[in-house]
């Protein structure tokens, strides 16, 4: 029996695909060199051996993990309900608190402009000066505000001039630091424009940079606001003023009661302060 093809026809073969030849020695394309991928990889294992470590280090008692729900629950029941009566005694420390706070924020904002103008690698004026600010900022963000509180009291004395001096302290390097990137980031053209006119270095930075970083400084010192908000509450711990003082002496004597309501009171200021930076903030942008 003999076996008959059909012919193809044009359209058939028109349409049929090409043959390509691939060539399997190609380099297929991949994100990552093989070099990198081993480099993350021993950059995992490293973390990785190094949480283990700490964890180590810290060996936690897994037992009080379980009961920590419990004991928090009788501490609930020991505190709750809150001695609303306490209030009024404690209004006075709580506006203090904010004071310490919007003081401290205020001094903070005026070193930090000059401070920011040294540490910013555009308009520094040479390399001694970069440091003398980068230093400032780093010692400055260096140490918590507690460090610096129990280092004013030993100064000053126990009080909220201590805890002003430890709120501006430990917000220079912070506000420095931010500040000074956004000088770095201002645009060169108005500054060169000032300069050409034979103007002076400062009427240069007060006529070509200051304009420029407004909006940021303005930002800065409304969220710092908030953090010394929050910071200053615990000042009192270590005799820098404030609610802390009120909060520390309940603990000590168990009046659990009375710190719920020191903390509900707490609570209350941080959301105020909150809820107005972010109007504040709303304003400028």
């Amino acid at each position: 029996m003999t076996r008959t093809e059909t012919p193809q026809s044009d359209s058939d073969t028109n349409t049929r695909s090409p043959r390509v030849d691939v060539d399997a020695s190609a380099s297929v394309w991949t994100r990552y060199s093989r070099q990198e991928r081993l480099t993350q990889a021993l950059l995992l294992l490293v973390t990785g051996a190094v949480v283990v470590w700490a964890y180590d280090g810290i060996n936690p008692n897994l037992e009080y993990i379980m009961t920590a729900h419990v004991e928090l629950m009788d501490l609930y029941r020991r505190g709750f309900p809150p001695d609303v009566a306490y209030t009024r005694e404690i209004l006075y420390p709580l506006l203090m608190t904010v004071h310490i706070a919007v003081l401290g924020t205020f001094l903070a904002m005026l070193t930090s402009i000059p401070v920011a103008l040294l540490a910013a690698e555009n308009i520094t004026p040479n390399r001694v000066t970069f440091l003398i600010g980068s230093l400032i900022t780093t010692v400055s963000r260096s140490v918590n505000v507690i460090i610096w509180a129990l280092i004013f009291v030993i100064m000053f004395g126990g009080g909220a001039l201590a805890g002003v001096a430890a709120i501006t302290i430990r917000s220079i390097g912070f506000c420095a630091k931010l500040m000074s990137e956004a000088i770095e980031e201002i645009d060169p053209g108005p500054v060169e424009a000032v300069q050409s006119s034979g103007a002076r270095r400062s009427n240069v930075l007060l006529y070509g940079v200051i304009p420029q970083i407004k909006a940021a400084v303005i930002g800065i010192s409304i969220y710092r606001l908030e953090i010394n908000i929050r910071g200053a509450t615990i000042l009192g711990f270590v005799g820098a003023g404030g609610i802390g003082v009120q909060l520390q002496t309940s603990i000590n004597t168990l009046q659990w009661d009375k710190v719920l309501t020191i903390l509900v009171a707490i609570l209350v200021v941080v959301l105020v302060g909150e809820y107005l930076s972010a109007k504040l903030r709303k304003l400028v942008q």
